[in-house]
């Protein structure tokens, strides 16, 4: 600011007056100091300003490297941050990076809230996290954790996904479970509770993978050395996300295994990868753009409403047609 006054022929107070936008200078003057801070290359520090008043208006973002549908929220979370007058701030989580290091990192950049995309971390942390800052979790609800709750319906997800299947005609359904991953539990529980109240108790199998392709993968390569033994393949699999979904449709595609004739998949989340396929995944939609927009505004309200009790917000997923699902061969079901 002295250079910029100094160039100007003005006082430092005069282009403090001008960046603030506060009355007391001509506008002859401010035209002049805002021409000489572009020539210089000047930009005025708001976050060193917002700190002086005690507020970073900064929200930060703790997100999964490589998770395709926390992208989608974090594209989501932008713009409705700017829209309410805040900054984001980002910080990953990976391998040899745990969430607490994650987390720190966000708290010592004087960031006034966290979103937490499927976070992992245990009840008392999060708990604790929630009283040391305004604190959403998206993705994964924590009984009496003190956070705002963002995620969607997991059980009608799958029962639509499973209601699908089963009006196909399949009854060989396969789930691949998302290990810790966001949303695992509850899906899983809802696949056996479909496979139960279709009477199809006998078939339910359960598959241990995560939210990765590799999962899917392993999974394809376990069905198709089962099948070399001489066992039959599911007609269906549910798997636990889209990117497992990827990888299994990999497995079974290399090996000559037809999809939809001989395996309907269905992943879940419907990121952006579902639609980057020669034949679309077939998927439950979670709406990641109202997802963003429901943590941003918690964490926003809460900061401006101290005394506000944390909430939760609970949105319908929707399945997506589309073209892994078709019934099973004759005589396959």
């Amino acid at each position: 600011m002295a250079d910029v006054a100094e160039k100007a022929g003005v006082s430092r107070a005069l282009v403090s007056i001008v960046f603030r936008n506060q009355p007391g200078a001509s506008e002859e003057t401010r035209q002049r100091v805002m021409r000489v801070a572009d020539e210089i290359g000047y930009r005025p520090d708001s976050a060193a300003r917002l700190l002086a008043r005690g507020r970073s208006r900064t929200l930060g973002v703790m997100f999964t490297v490589h998770q395709t549908f926390q992208t989608d929220l974090i594209e989501g979370i932008y713009p409705e941050a700017e829209r309410l007058g805040y900054d984001v701030l980002l910080s990953a989580t990976a391998p040899g990076r745990s969430e607490a290091k994650a987390v720190e990192a966000l708290l010592s950049h004087r960031c006034e809230a966290l979103i937490l995309l499927g976070p992992d971390a245990e009840a008392g942390y999060l708990d604790d996290i929630g009283h040391r800052a305004v604190t959403v979790s998206v993705s994964r609800r924590v009984p009496g954790a003190r956070v705002d709750f963002v995620h969607s319906a997991e059980a009608k997800g799958v029962r639509q996904a499973m209601e699908h299947l089963v009006e196909l005609g399949h009854r060989r359904i396969v789930h691949i479970d998302g290990g810790r991953g966001p949303g695992s539990a509850e899906r899983r529980r809802a696949y056996r509770a479909a496979m139960r109240r279709h009477g199809l108790e006998s078939e339910q199998r359960v598959i241990p993978g995560d939210h990765t392709e590799q999962a899917g993968i392993e999974t394809g390569r376990l069905l198709l050395a089962e099948r070399d033994r001489g066992l039959a393949l599911p007609t269906a699999i549910l798997a636990g996300n889209d990117r497992c979904a990827m990888g299994v449709l990999m497995a079974l595609t290399r090996a000559g295994v037809e999809v939809p004739r001989d395996v309907s998949v269905v992943g879940y989340d419907d990121s952006h990868l579902s639609h980057l396929m020669p034949i679309g995944l077939t998927t439950v939609r979670q709406d990641a753009t109202l997802m963003a927009e429901h943590a941003v505004r918690f964490a926003v309200e809460r900061l401006e409403n101290p005394g506000l009790e944390p909430r939760e917000a609970v949105l319908d997923p929707k399945l997506v047609v589309r073209g892994t699902s078709g019934p099973p061969q004759d005589g396959a079901a």
